[in-house]
């Protein structure tokens, strides 16, 4: 039989050859992980203007068609700014802002708040792509809302979630879903309305999409998650279309 002594000693040094091993490989799998991140942020921004990509291409594809990225605060004013992959303005990276972190000082009137907005020139055309971010029935959701060059009319959009219920509130991560915000508007004249998700929507209704059947939670949160986010850009749309 072993002693108590010798079973301590065995015990303590399998936990820190184990720690040692798992801290080795989390290290040494954190740079591909960040990469991973990177890539399906790219490609999220992407589906949003309606290019298709893979983990492959998709960085290829955000530096070739993604010319600018701009940081601005609550007044719409260029804090940051990253031109055709160089740092032309300030020292913020608007790619690299915490969205989640970044939302929430908005919501408490931090001055020091600042989200990105992403340039993309594709056909000759330029589209506006702001991210957004809220919660569903079950955890956090998410996407990108492109804008045509009127800063008005949505030419794209793309969400996703983190446990929403698969036939249900999943559906927002579904073409049919976000195909019904293409050519809404979120300005009525000059007043901000934002896109509301309701049940039977006014097709006709220009500020109106078709909620989820059965995810009557989830709609409510992305209508409540597209007005918080987007309000904010309202003074950065204001300052490009005087």
């Amino acid at each position: 039989m072993f002693s108590n002594r010798y079973i301590y000693i065995y015990a303590t040094i399998l936990v820190v050859l184990s720690a040692v091993i798992l801290t080795l490989a989390a290290v040494g799998l954190k740079p591909m992980q960040d990469k991973n991140v990177r890539v399906e942020k790219m490609q999220q921004l992407l589906g949003a203007v309606s290019i298709q990509s893979t983990p492959d291409n998709a960085e290829d594809l955000f530096n070739k068609y993604f010319i600018e990225q701009h940081a601005i605060n609550s007044k719409g004013e260029i804090i940051g700014s990253v031109i055709n992959g160089k740092q032309t303005t300030g020292t913020i990276n608007p790619f690299n802002l915490d969205i989640k972190k970044q939302m929430a000082l908005t919501k408490v009137n931090d001055l020091s708040a600042s989200l990105p907005i992403y340039v993309c020139q594709k056909d000759g055309k330029k589209s506006y792509v702001v991210p957004v971010i809220g919660n569903g029935l079950w955890g956090g959701i998410w996407g990108n809302i492109a804008f045509a060059e009127d800063l008005n009319t949505i030419v794209g959009v793309n969400f996703d979630h983190k446990s929403e219920t698969p036939g249900l509130g999943a559906e927002i991560a579904l073409p049919d879903f976000q195909n019904q915000f293409k050519g809404k508007t979120i300005f009525d004249n000059t007043n901000f309305t934002s896109v509301e998700v309701i049940k039977r929507a006014d097709k006709n209704n220009p500020h109106q999409v078709d909620a989820v059947s059965g995810g009557t939670i989830t709609s409510n949160g992305v209508t409540d998650m597209l007005k918080s986010c987007l309000q904010f850009y309202i003074p950065y749309f204001n300052s490009l279309k005087k």
